[in-house]
């Protein structure tokens, strides 16, 4: 049934599980709005025939309907529009809420292509590839204008902003190919912003991998799209802290210094100046380096100088990752099992 509605509707392949649930979704809210509308225009035939006036003089009766009629006529409406708020809230809260294990993607959109880095490594331009049956989560910015990733097969879609991140997720459940467009109007070659999800099988993509990092391509496989890279996204995030002076204020120890310690900073609620407090996740991290005095932490001066126009797109993700990579040590873990911070050999 869910494949020959989906061929009714003149829909795309459903690539990924979000697209399912929202397919159903339009199911539901279409066959739902046929049928109210299919009844109320029976229910006005049958009236016009029945009750149509059959002389000029023939007088109009004066009809009240019962209070159990007009809560049915009030109720039945209300409790549908209901019912659909309470289905698409649920399918909006679960593609808001990324896996914890999801394997995280930066995506970056520039006039007129699309750049996938992995905080691993490695990178490519205009083709991104994932295991199959793996939450994947994307890590959208620009480093122009506004881009919007859409990949019509996963029915998902989402902007890509300069100078802040916004994230985006979803498990592709079978190997195939779906095409990524963009659908913000950016410019002369809009229409040619185009590209490409490639889901391998598990063990294949752990292959492809391993290849873009040797700079090997596989036979099958997507080839290597860009040189190897010999450092993760966390190393080349802790260069690009040392040359923008931002260990001047911020320490990889836990110790106060003029700005806050970055040891532990990612996923913890920071109080802020003025009450409230806020999650340090991508956006957050993202929007103090882009514009440091919007949040600033309590106990702290806003001292900070703006990098807007100064970071890359992928400096960015690199310090995001950096931060994200520096763990306090948990009491009872030996050292050994610790993901501690190991400093770059210089």
């Amino acid at each position: 049934m869910n494949e020959l509605l989906r061929q009714l509707f003149f829909l795309p392949e459903q690539g990924s599980t979000f697209a399912v649930k929202v397919d159903h979704l339009h199911y539901f809210l279409f066959l739902t709005t046929l049928a109210v509308a299919a009844g109320i225009g029976v229910t006005g035939l049958t009236f016009l025939v029945r009750y149509h006036r059959r002389t000029a003089l023939a007088p109009t009766p004066r009809l009240v309907a019962p209070m159990w009629l007009e809560g049915l006529f009030i109720g039945v409406p209300l409790s549908l529009f209901l019912l659909w708020f309470v289905l698409g809230f649920r399918q909006y809260v679960w593609v808001s809420s990324p896996p914890r294990d999801a394997l995280d993607v930066y995506v970056t959109g520039k006039q007129w292509m699309w750049k996938f880095t992995y905080p691993g490594g490695p990178s490519a331009i205009d083709t991104l590839v994932v295991p199959a049956g793996r939450p994947v989560r994307l890590l959208l910015t620009s480093r122009d204008v506004i881009h919007s990733f859409f990949v019509p097969d996963f029915r998902m879609k989402r902007d890509a902003v300069p100078g802040r991140y916004t994230d985006l997720w979803f498990e592709a459940p079978k190997p195939g190919r779906h095409l990524v467009l963009c659908a913000e109007y950016c410019g002369l070659d809009h229409s040619q912003m185009r590209g490409e999800v490639v889901v391998l099988k598990p063990a294949d993509f752990e292959a492809w991998r391993a290849a873009q990092l040797g700079g090997v391509p596989v036979a099958g496989l997507p080839g290597a799209a860009t040189a190897p890279r010999p450092e993760s996204m966390a190393i080349r995030g802790e260069h690009v802290a040392a040359a923008q002076g931002c260990l001047q204020c911020h320490t990889v120890t836990g110790a106060p210094h003029i700005g806050p310690t970055w040891l532990g900073l990612y996923g913890r609620m920071e109080p802020l100046e003025g009450g409230g407090r806020v999650l340090a996740d991508e956006a957050y991290l993202t929007e103090s380096m882009m514009d440091p005095v919007a949040k600033v932490v309590a106990g702290y001066l806003p001292v900070m100088p703006g990098y807007h126009g100064r970071l890359s797109a992928e400096d960015v993700g690199a310090l995001v990752e950096f931060i994200k990579s520096l763990h306090p040590t948990r009491p009872g873990v030996p050292a050994a099992q610790e993901p501690a911070y190991v400093p770059v050999r210089r």
